[in-house]
Order: structure tokens, then C-alpha cells, then sequence
């Protein structure tokens, strides 16, 4: 018990060390260009609020739809080998249609 509690304590107060040591380290005097609005190295110009084309929305919202379906296809293959793969390749089937007349639907 004695050797459980001093590595607790050794281990609270390591990090405690080191946190007051980040602090420590990490301090530094912020100047003009670290406290403007953008960092890249001249001024901004113009307005930031300028409408943005609803096709750029629309492909946006298209790339992250297609890349969920990557994500839900790519167990996929495992599920192959399930006891019955016919399940499997329908419901597989069935969401790439699914998706292919979304994309249909939208592209047109």
C-alpha cells in the first residue's frame, strides 16, 4: 500500500512540475503582428462577409456524403465472411444505389 501511494504522489507531483514548468517556459511577450487579426503578412482587404456561390455548399456537403460512404464500405470486406454474405452485398447494394441516385438527382 505504502509503494502504491508513493507512486501516486510521485506521479502527482512530477506533473505538477512539469505543468508549472510549461507555464514557465511558455511565457512570452505577444507583439503587434501576433495580435492582428491575420497572421499571413499583410492587411486584410476588403470584407470578410462576402456571400459564398451555394455550389460551393453543395459540394462541400457532396464530398462529406461520399466520404461517410467510403467510411460505411470499408468493413466491408470483412463482412464478407459473415455467416450469410448475401445480407451483406444487398445492404451494400443498397446504399451505393441509394447514393448513386442522390448524386444523380443533385448533378442534374
Amino acid at each position: 500500500m505504502n509503494m502504491i501511494m508513493f507512486m501516486i504522489a510521485l506521479s502527482l507531483g512530477l506533473s505538477m512540475a512539469l505543468t508549472a514548468l510549461n507555464f514557465w517556459l511558455a511565457q512570452m511577450i505577444p507583439d503587434s503582428e501576433k495580435l492582428s487579426p491575420y497572421e499571413c503578412g499583410f492587411d486584410p482587404l476588403g470584407s470578410a462577409r462576402l456571400p459564398f456561390s451555394i455550389r460551393f455548399f453543395l459540394v462541400a456537403i457532396l464530398f462529406l456524403l461520399f466520404d461517410l460512404e467510403i467510411a460505411l464500405l470499408l468493413p466491408l470486406p470483412w463482412a464478407i465472411q459473415l455467416q450469410s454474405p448475401t445480407t451483406t452485398l444487398f445492404w451494400a447494394f443498397t446504399l451505393i444505389l441509394l447514393l448513386t441516385l442522390g448524386l444523380m438527382y443533385e448533378w442534374t
